[in-house]
């Protein structure tokens, strides 16, 4: 009979994957469960196929304020494992890193695969045993020390208790682990665009600010960053960020309200209201709706003019002061009413989960019971888009991992 440790983990994704990595060695036998017939999907889809596996190496105050829910939990978490950690260990498993402008991280390969087999690879070597199409439909603390899962209806012991089974769009995703007596907070969505249905905006599907700045009206939510306005409405970083720290304040309103968009952050309204001024001044003659300023696409160009009472045919010097304020106002503070959302269907992120109150950050071990720990988007922790997420998977999966070998 072994005198091994038994190790339980269930969920077959980034967290998963690395708890049961830094749980295994010699002294443990450790049983990774997932419940479809794949592993690492989300890993497999991220950042479109490419994996944006971390955001680049930051000051922890500084990584922990890209989280809309979790903040103050991972200050303690980062620490034991940071992106620069992260990135030192996937080349150390052959994945060579590169840093993109942005700050987001990838495989050199461009190709989430390197990622996938880095972290396969990594764990047959460590000899995690993989259980695929086996869903734990039940938990219960086991007469003896431990744990006893129901796999497809055989009830298997294990010591220690790892659950890293990601996030759900509806609390019904969380119902088993209620039998274990933790407080779920409800899952919101995070991460979406913001839907401008009737908006004739959507026209103009497919240009792009690379510098924009989106403001909720009624709240103090606000974000700069490239926007894109797309067949249903406005998205790009912007917009997504923005998404992230208002989920709540956005849910609550029933996805109604209006965004507030300077299309070129870094003018003002004293700023735009100059530059015109100064163009009309120097140029009487022609007409300002056939000569975009600010760097701003053509047609788009076009559509503000329009939105401005300024017609194409219309020369300079004939302009109003009115058109001319008009025209500011719609660069620097374009009113556009948001009605609904559009999420990522297989790239969900969602707020909510098990209340950060009731796990140790020390350990990721539970405050409610001994030997059962939580890794990963299974808990009310989101970060906005640019690796934010798969860091917190990361560092939490290796804490869970680690502390559950050795508490």
């Amino acid at each position: 009979m072994s005198n091994k440790l038994k190790i339980a983990v269930i969920g077959g994704g980034a967290a998963g994957f690395f708890s049961a990595i830094h749980a295994a060695d010699i002294h443990t036998d450790v049983h990774l469960f997932e419940k479809s017939s794949k592993l690492l999907s989300k890993v497999k889809i991220s950042g479109g196929g490419r994996c944006n596996v971390t955001h680049r190496p930051l000051p922890v105050s500084s990584h922990v304020k890209n989280y809309p829910r979790g903040e103050k939990f991972l200050k303690k978490v980062f620490p034991k494992f940071t992106s620069q950690d992260t990135m030192d260990w996937f080349e150390s498993k052959g994945v060579p890193l590169k840093i993109e402008s942005d700050g987001r991280v990838f495989p050199v390969s461009d190709d989430s695969q390197s990622i996938i087999n880095a972290l396969t690879k990594e764990a047959q070597k460590s000899r995690v045993q993989i259980h695929l199409n086996s869903g734990v439909s039940e938990i219960k603390k086991s007469e003896l020390e431990g744990f006893e899962l129901n796999v497809n209806n055989s009830h298997l012991h294990f010591d220690r208790l790892i659950i890293c089974t990601g996030g759900h769009p509806k609390l019904s995703g969380f119902e088993f682990l209620s039998q274990l007596g933790h407080k779920i907070l409800d899952p919101i969505p995070s991460l979406f665009t913001f839907n401008t249905p009737g908006e004739l905006i959507r026209e103009l599907k497919g240009i792009s600010f690379p510098d924009g700045h989106v403001k909720l009206a009624g709240s103090k939510l606000n974000y700069r960053g490239p926007v894109l306005i797309t067949h249903w409405g406005v998205s790009g970083p912007a917009v997504l960020k923005l998404s992230a720290f208002g989920a709540k304040w956005l849910f609550e309103r029933e996805y109604k309200a209006e965004a507030i968009i300077n299309w070129v952050a870094e003018f003002g309204e004293n700023d735009f209201l100059a530059h015109l001024l100064n163009y009309i001044n120097k140029h009487p003659q022609q007409q300002l709706a056939k000569h975009p300023l600010f760097g701003i696409p053509s047609r788009f160009w076009s559509h503000l003019c329009w939105r401005s009472g300024i017609t194409e045919g219309e020369q300079n010097f004939h302009l109003s002061k009115k058109q001319v304020n008009k025209l500011v106002q719609n660069l620097f503070c374009y009113n556009l009413p948001l009605n609904g959302k559009t999420t990522f269907k297989e790239e969900f992120v969602t707020s909510g989960g098990v209340d950060l109150n009731e796990v140790d950050s020390a350990n990721m071990e539970s405050k409610i019971h001994l030997n059962l720990f939580f890794a990963g988007e299974v808990l009310d922790i989101d970060g906005i888009t640019g690796g934010f997420n798969f860091q917190a998977a990361w560092s939490t999966g290796f804490l869970a991992g680690k502390s559950a070998k050795s508490s």
